[in-house]
């Protein structure tokens, strides 16, 4: 049984929304000073890395991570691959046969985690509600947001949520191809939370 990890590692250089806190993680407290233990200390956008978003995020009156089914964030996913389209569309996905009730796809062919992008591909609407025929229940991408990184009005985030489709961001697919897969992605439990750093993993079915 072999997991795949695809989650973006932590660093002071990992990219960040512009306006939010970048990730630092740092040790105030040392063996050398306690004689029994390092303490570390994280301070982070809960979007930085791979993450998932509550509704709060985008809806004053949506739930909040502490709120949420973790049997969400775990189950059978679909990775399709989409490369070189600023709209990912009905059209497109229908070239696909999608299995479970989570869909990730691909649009990078390389990652660097360092650099913020200057636009994102973004699900045209009626892809939302092909995707929702389907019965998907998590939707993730590998880029930092599922709208376009100038949007104010969050219309995919929206519609998504509408459809009972919950997001995870910036995951890292280098790894996996296109196929079928066992997937986890367990937030933190943050009373509040309008979004949280997760680990996630994948394992091709059949393995």
């Amino acid at each position: 049984m072999t997991w795949i990890d695809i989650t973006q590692t932590l660093t002071e250089d990992t990219a960040h929304w512009p306006e939010d806190t970048p990730f630092n993680f740092e040790v105030p407290v040392t063996k050398a000073d306690t004689g029994s233990v390092n303490i570390g200390k994280i301070t982070t956008s809960t979007h930085t890395g791979t993450h998932i978003d509550a509704p709060f995020h985008f809806d004053e009156a949506g739930r909040t991570i502490e709120t949420l089914d973790v049997n969400r964030y775990i189950g059978e996913a679909t990775i399709i691959e989409v490369y070189d389209t600023g709209e990912i569309t009905r059209e497109a996905l229908e070239r696909f046969t999608v299995k479970g009730r989570i869909l990730l796809i691909r649009t990078q062919k390389a990652y660097d985690t360092e650099r913020f992008p200057e636009e994102v591909p973004v699900l045209a609407e009626d892809a939302v509600a092909y995707i929702a025929s389907l019965g998907i229940k998590l939707y993730g991408i590998d880029v930092p947001s599922v709208d376009a990184l100038d949007s104010k009005d969050l219309t995919i985030h929206h519609k998504l949520h509408q459809n009972d489709i919950m997001i995870i961001e910036n995951v890292v697919l280098a790894e996996t191809p296109g196929g079928f897969y066992d997937f986890i992605a367990l937030p933190l439990k943050i009373k509040g939370g309008d979004g949280s750093p997760v680990r996630a993993v994948v394992k091709a079915k059949g393995e």
